[in-house]
């Protein structure tokens, strides 16, 4: 049996010793001693999740494998979302963006600026993203780290005024919002066709929304995706994002990832949000993403 068939049939999975490790911040937790290679039981699969769901990110030390094994493992969690720039999709998985610096032939392999604002992936779909496995293809000796904030924390730290002004309150998500402030800063960001518009119309979500797992209280708005707040004047709205966009993102909510070789990092989207830096040209950085198909927001 293939590693990667392995993966879809975990009945037959002998037991794998795994250690999970919070990393003792606001979020974060390492596994290690689990290998992609090998079977994973729907055991294991439910303890993995729990640990995503309690500690918002989970990172699986040094696993090898192939994109059929990163496919088939993140389908394990839900079906796929795939992204509309189908450009930068690795090549017979359109399952997988690429997210990459490298230019070859003077054109981007991949997402350029995938992280260069905060954001929560896919919050612009009817049914945002439930999480995002990003696999370490190639990394720089420096630079290149991935921040993420703890959302749910940045709901229970809001001051109670706060809390009470956004009740009931819904936000505008647009993923168009995103390409076009974007595209004014980086060279390499074609125009969108009309299709890929029309795929990706804006969405309102809660402000205020539940994990459904958890059932904590999240804060559902984002400084990448989130055009504006509904029923207040335009000014007051883009003040007060601007306000909850600080108060998500504080030193003391946020998780630094400092890549390894083969890490496969797998985050919740729906309890965080995350930023990475564009990484210099010299310093060269691939990394691999699939995304899982989350619920509607409540």
């Amino acid at each position: 049996m293939s590693s990667a068939s392995a993966l879809q049939t975990p009945s037959a999975a002998a037991a794998q010793d795994f250690t999970i490790r919070a990393f003792g911040g606001p979020l974060g937790a390492e596994i290690t001693g689990l290998d992609l290679n090998l079977p994973v039981s729907d055991r294991e699969l439910a303890e993995i999740r729990a640990a995503l769901v309690e500690h918002n990110v989970v990172v699986f030390r040094d696993q090898r494998i192939t994109p059929d094994q990163h496919v088939a493992f993140s389908r394990r969690f839900g079906p796929l979302q795939v992204h509309v720039l189908n450009r930068f999709h690795l090549e017979n998985y359109p399952e997988i963006l690429i997210v990459s610096n490298v230019l070859e032939d003077g054109k981007p392999i991949g997402l350029v600026d995938a992280g260069a604002d905060w954001h929560s992936d896919l919050s612009y779909m009817p049914k945002p993203s439930l999480g995002a496995l990003l696999h370490s293809q190639e990394l720089p000796a420096e630079q290149g780290d991935t921040l993420f904030a703890n959302t749910a924390n940045a709901y229970d730290t809001l001051p109670a005024e706060i809390k009470k002004l956004l009740e009931g309150k819904r936000a505008v998500h647009s993923y168009v919002y995103r390409y076009e402030r974007l595209r004014k800063l980086s060279p390499w960001r074609q125009e969108l066709t009309q299709k890929q518009i029309d795929e990706v119309p804006p969405v309102e979500h809660p402000v205020i929304t539940t994990h459904p797992e958890s059932g904590r209280k999240i804060l559902f708005v984002s400084e990448g995706f989130t055009s504006h707040i509904v029923g207040i004047p335009r000014d007051e709205s883009d003040e007060l994002l601007k306000t909850l966009h600080a108060h998500i993102t504080r030193p003391e909510n946020v998780y630094r990832h400092q890549w390894q070789p083969h890490d496969m990092v797998f985050w919740d989207n729906r309890s965080t949000q995350h930023y990475a830096a564009i990484t210099p040209q010299h310093l060269r950085r691939t990394l691999y993403r699939t995304t899982v198909e989350g619920d509607v927001p409540v």
